[in-house]
């Protein structure tokens, strides 16, 4: 039983991700610059910096959309393979939502959301069924489920690829922009969703130039610039108390918008 329990709280404590000394080139543009992170479970960290701080380019290597020239990203302590079976499986265990919504436009809401679970996950039509209207009815767009997503506005669209995403049980989310498409009137619905799911416990890196959301909701911020992670803080302490001048410039120039 000792050391049953041990193991329980070892494997407690890893990181669900973590990433070590990662860089990235883009030819000879150097767009990770040493990154190192790591996400404990239940932890919300919103990354945040101006155009062109690498910030979705870092969202997109942890599970592996962007290839790395150097450096490890694990999963629960697995190192995320370059290719094949296994990849597709840790990847699986991490869900995405992109600035667009990257339905299956000619399937219906229904259809998007049981896909992968059927597919992947080898559930039963029923069972998938079942959950994914659990799951729309979650995120306030159950009445759509007939419906293809051209019949949705934008943000009901975003809500079901969280919807999607949430339907492969996964260790943790990956939200790259996720309100950066949608008109200002359907940003608020969809924010609201990801806060839910932050009280709720979920795992997730959030990409967001939304400041009031990223103060609201995160546990850590971190913040980027040409690559770096140049500083990294509570939001409390963050917002108030920015450690470097780019912080500070960068907080001051995003003031009045």
């Amino acid at each position: 039983m000792l050391s049953s329990t041990n193991n329980e709280k070892e494997g407690s404590l890893l990181p669900v991700i973590e990433l070590s000394h990662v860089d990235k080139y883009f030819g000879e543009l150097h767009v990770l610059k040493d990154i190192s992170l790591s996400v404990q479970k239940g932890e919300v960290v919103v990354i945040i910096g101006p155009s062109g701080s690498g910030k979705s380019t870092l969202c997109r290597t942890i599970n592996r959309l962007e290839t790395i020239d150097s450096g490890e990203i694990r999963i629960e302590g697995v190192p995320l393979p370059r290719e094949g079976r296994d990849l597709a499986r840790l990847r699986s265990q991490i869900g995405m939502v992109f600035q667009s919504f990257n339905l299956f436009a000619h399937k219906t809401i229904l259809d998007n959301v049981t896909l992968g679970p059927r597919d992947v996950l080898h559930v039963s039509r029923k069972e998938a069924r079942e959950e994914a209207m659990k799951l729309l009815k979650r995120v306030g767009v159950d009445s759509q489920a007939g419906k293809v997503p051209a019949q949705l506005s934008g943000g009901q669209q975003q809500r079901v690829a969280i919807a999607r995403s949430l339907a492969m049980h996964p260790k943790a989310m990956l939200f790259d922009e996720p309100t950066s498409a949608l008109d200002p009137e359907m940003i608020g619905e969809v924010l609201d969703v990801i806060t839910e799911l932050a009280k709720e416990g979920m795992t997730m890196v959030i990409v967001t130039h939304e400041m009031n959301f990223a103060r609201r909701v995160a546990d850590r911020i971190i913040f980027m610039d040409e690559g770096a992670i140049v500083e990294e803080n509570t939001p409390d302490e963050f917002f108030a108390h920015p450690s470097s001048q780019r912080a500070r410039d960068f907080l001051n120039s995003i003031k009045d918008h």
